[in-house]
């Protein structure tokens, strides 16, 4: 502190002494205010908060003893340097009645000036480090009050606080005061089962003065939290540890994020697991079947067994795509990329398709179904093919969760004057009721039942659930519990309700005669285009192949295809840039193009039609849509 920024109030009722003074603090380069009695030096004191205090003792109204220990005692003013001066109480015991009084320091009068100006800076410089000190320790107490964590110090070895920040009350749940009381009680909340090793290391403080550790607080409302609690030593200047310092974090989160995470790893194992389970299963028969195909001779019998395998073969690869089918759903749904084809539904129709998917399964499983539909036309608004994929996937949960000979219920009612509610109940192995708020979750297995080995990958009532959001509707679903059944309630907004019209006789079905249409294949995959070709031979067309996309033009000017079935996915090629080239070419023009892809989201539809194809199938095709596509 220099003198230029520095005030002090002298205090004497003297004129010659206190002008003799004001003088020499001048000539110093102190500011100085003066004042000749107790009550204006008191007032002034709370007015001008001067750095020091040059105070004679004797004072006509209040003795200046007392006007010091009022300043001292004052909060405000506790921090004014007094320099207590006296030319009549010189003695010994007068300067200790002084300094006990609260003064600074005590000079007996005479006093010559360069003293007084020592004693005067001497003062002034230990001022300096006390508001350097309480200016720390402000920063110090604004930084831990402001924190989310808890900050403490302890003594050392007794091991008693010093000091803890206001986040103790709500990491612990329990106040500062409280602990201030009753300073162990920060132990007895650690939870017991970690409350031992936390005890055991505090009892090795001053052998062992750090740590860093995560253990539980029992919180008062019954609750748990996590904290992680570093310990480290504070030294004194000859290295001796004499406090420690303790930082408490709340990471209950961040366990709970672990937790999570677990989980998720669990899951996510136990579906690579299931998804190898269930794209394996198939592959086994379908190797069977195909060696079948190839052994049978023309003996008794062979033709039906391969007529069976046949079946086999068909049932195995229908399988297969509805898994890749739902895993490119899950993609599409996580990623936004769903596109609803919205038009207004007839819910009965939807409802026969939805049926018509899963009977196969309801009727292996020797199942009961019972429909339940109202006498009115029910119409909502939305993509009839997702609509028709939700409710089979109800149906064929129900079917796959049902003992063999059980009862699958499918209602429609109308819930209210705008939504229609589709239930299908059946009397199945249930669900726990712990496992009902999870029930809709990506990738969660419940027990199968005994008579039949796990299946599907997890993923088909979070796909249904998603779609139904996307409509505007809701899935819910209720179980008494295990061996009771399950009840799930597809709810959707309704458009209208008609009158039923009478069953219109059905339109000629496509034939399956081709009556000699040429047809050019090409495809890398060369078994899955052999048997296209032998296929579509059966059924009266002419085929021809090819793998390699340079022959395209010379086949085309050889057999003169009216259709060319293309797989857009070729090897060094892009299959819409030949598309683009056939459609330019005035020679291929009107061949019409068919693409058949294992690409099959809106935005692979879009860039087919911008490339010149007049249809779009994704692989596996099923055989009534690969005839649709060809004659178009």
């Amino acid at each position: 502190m220099t003198p230029q920024s520095t005030l002090i109030l002298n205090v004497d009722d003297n004129d010659g002494a206190r002008y003799a003074k004001n003088r020499i603090l001048q000539g110093a380069g102190y500011d100085v205010v003066e004042a000749t009695n107790g009550t204006d030096a008191l007032e002034m004191v709370k007015r001008l908060s001067p750095a020091l205090v040059l105070l004679d003792v004797k004072l006509p109204d209040i003795n200046g003893i007392e006007v010091c220990r009022r300043i001292k005692s004052n909060p405000d003013s506790s921090m004014v340097l007094v320099l207590q001066t006296s030319a009549a109480l010189t003695g010994r015991a007068d300067k200790i009645r002084g300094l006990e009084g609260g003064a600074d320091n005590y000079l007996a009068a005479p006093i010559e000036a360069d003293e007084l100006i020592a004693n005067v800076n001497a003062l002034l410089r230990m001022h300096q480090t006390q508001v350097q000190l309480r200016d720390s320790e402000e920063r110090f107490r604004q930084i831990t009050d402001n924190i989310d964590d808890v900050f403490w110090m302890f003594s050392v070895p007794e091991g008693s606080l010093v000091y803890v920040s206001p986040a103790y009350a709500d990491i612990w749940g329990r106040s500062v005061d409280s602990l201030r009381q009753e300073p162990g009680g920060w132990l007895d909340a650690v939870h017991p089962d970690d409350r031992e090793r936390v005890q055991e290391r505090w009892s090795r403080l001053l052998d062992a003065p750090h740590y860093d550790d995560e253990f539980r607080i029992s919180a008062p409302d019954g609750g748990t939290r996590w904290v992680r609690d570093r310990l480290f030593a504070v030294r004194d200047t000859r290295g001796a540890v004499y406090r420690v310092a303790r930082v408490t974090s709340d990471i209950t989160a961040r366990k709970e994020m672990e937790a999570l995470l677990r989980v998720a790893d669990r899951n996510k194992n136990q579906f690579l697991a299931t998804l190898a389970h269930e794209l394996r299963n198939p592959l086994s028969p379908i190797r069977n079947a195909a060696a079948l195909l190839g052994a049978t001779g023309d003996g008794p019998g062979a033709g039906e067994r391969q007529a069976r395998a046949r079946e086999v073969i068909t049932r195995q690869v229908d399988h297969l795509a509805h898994l890749v089918d739902d895993l490119l759903d899950v993609a599409r749904i996580s990623e936004g990329k769903i596109v609803l084809r919205t038009e207004d539904v007839d819910l009965g129709a939807v409802i026969n398709q939805a049926i018509e998917t899963a009977a196969p399964l309801i009727a292996a499983r020797e199942h009961q179904l019972e429909v339940q539909l109202p006498k009115e036309e029910v119409w909502v608004s939305g993509d009839p093919v997702r609509l028709a994929q939700s409710i089979g996937n109800l149906l064929h949960n129900a079917a796959k969760f049902t003992p063999k000979g059980g009862r699958i219920t499918l209602s429609v009612s109308l819930a209210n004057e705008d939504r229609v509610r589709i239930s299908v109940r059946d009397n199945g192995i249930g669900i726990a009721e712990d496992n009902l708020p999870r029930i809709f979750g990506m990738f969660t297995q419940v027990e199968v039942p005994p008579d039949r080995a796990p299946e599907g990958l997890g993923i088909g009532l979070s796909l249904v659930s998603h779609l139904l959001e996307l409509h505007g509707g809701s899935l819910e679903a209720s179980s008494p519990g295990i061996g009771l059944g399950s009840t799930f309630t597809m709810e959707l907004p309704l458009l209208r309700v008609a009158s039923a019209q009478a069953e219109e006789p059905h339109g000629a079905q496509p034939g399956s005669d081709g009556s000699g249409m040429r047809v050019l294949l090409v495809d890398d995959n060369v078994d899955a285009m052999e048997m296209m070709g032998f296929l579509l031979a059966e059924m009266g067309y002419e085929t021809c192949t090819t793998s390699d996309s340079s022959q395209i033009e010379e086949l085309v000017l050889r057999h003169k295809p009216q259709v060319i079935v293309l797989d857009i996915g070729l090897p060094g090629v892009d299959g819409y840039e030949i598309a683009r080239r056939i459609k330019n070419n005035p020679a291929m023009a009107g061949i019409r193009l068919v693409a058949h892809t294992g690409y099959g989201s809106p935005e692979d539809r879009r860039r087919a039609q911008e490339a010149g194809f007049d249809a779009h199938l994704v692989k596996p095709a099923e055989l009534d849509d690969l005839e649709k596509a060809l004659k178009g």
